[in-house]
């Protein structure tokens, strides 16, 4: 029998009770029991509904919600063994979309039931904790300047109406942003200077629209990815895009490096982002990888 939690953001689904039953009848068909029901609250994304899974003994969660909810439940499930399950319903999906997860219930339905399970490894951000004190985690990528800006300039409403799409009108808004003057230090190593518009550490390695950032990256490799994006005008930022969406083998204005530990450290406060969810603005970034430390419900063929 296996025992199982669903936590869900009621802003995320359309038809809330329609969507209970959908989950309910599927995982009923499937001989598992009745499922503890959890709904997310604006002060709590999920971690304090996720904490109250683990102390029923749960075998798994499903993560009904956007990359928010996400990133809140795999900050407790973390080191557990609890297998989390995606149900994207939010707007990015980014661990979703790098899984081949779609936002079809019914087939996220089946990963959570008969997929395979396989260990991820999740970064951790120092100074980014949680409202009930669990460590700022991420399972697809942090960021530090124009990402975060562009994530934290997005209303809502506009998300929900055009999805991924409308993080463009905020993105072009912010093309002529100030560079960041920064250092940044690579697994204790010295300190790299550099003038730029953000900087991503990444577990995997695809942005919203499936766009592959750092297709190299891979999320059991046991390393974070990072990606240092110089572009100093608009020209610069086209053939940046250009390159990484053709796939160029040196992509201008973009540095790449591999670390387990990655320390940013800028002239000012900086927007910041994980998994697509805006923290407080800092004057330093530090990430370190966790390997192996989240179990993940992903289809059968990804195992």
């Amino acid at each position: 029998m296996t025992r199982s939690a669903v936590i869900v953001n009621p802003s995320k689904v359309v038809d809330l009770d329609e969507r209970r039953r959908e989950i309910c009848a599927a995982l009923a068909a499937a001989n598992w029991p009745e499922p503890l029901w959890l709904e997310t609250t604006p002060d709590d994304p999920g971690c304090g509904m996720a904490v109250q899974a683990v102390a029923e003994g749960v075998d798994v969660v499903l993560a009904c919600g956007g990359d928010g909810t996400v990133m809140a439940v795999a900050s407790v499930l973390a080191g557990t063994g609890i297998a989390l399950a995606l149900i994207p319903s939010g707007t990015g999906n980014l661990l979703a979309t790098n899984f081949g997860i779609t936002r079809d219930v019914r087939a996220a339905l089946d990963v959570a039931i008969s997929g395979a399970r396989r260990r991820i490894d999740v970064g951790v951000v120092e100074g980014a904790d949680t409202v009930t004190g669990h460590p700022g985690t991420f399972t697809v990528m942090a960021g530090m300047g124009f990402d975060a800006a562009m994530v934290g300039e997005t209303p809502d409403d506009r998300k929900r109406r055009f999805g991924w799409v409308a993080y463009v009108v905020s993105g072009l808004r912010n093309l002529h942003r100030r560079r960041m003057p920064l250092r940044i230090r690579l697994d204790g190593g010295r300190w790299m200077h550099r003038r730029a518009s953000s900087v991503l550490v990444a577990n995997v390695g695809r942005l919203q629209g499936g766009i592959p950032l750092l297709p190299d990256a891979a999320p059991d490799d046991g390393w974070l990815d990072v990606a240092v994006l110089t572009p100093r005008d608009i020209t610069d930022w086209a053939q940046l895009a250009w390159g990484v969406v053709l796939r160029w083998g040196r992509t201008p204005r973009l540095e790449t490096f591999r670390a387990r530990r990655v320390e940013v450290l800028t002239s000012r406060a900086e927007p910041r982002e994980l998994d697509g969810d805006v923290v407080a603005p800092a004057r330093r970034l530090m990430a370190e990888i966790v390997p192996g430390a989240l179990l993940l419900c992903v289809p059968a063929e990804r195992g």
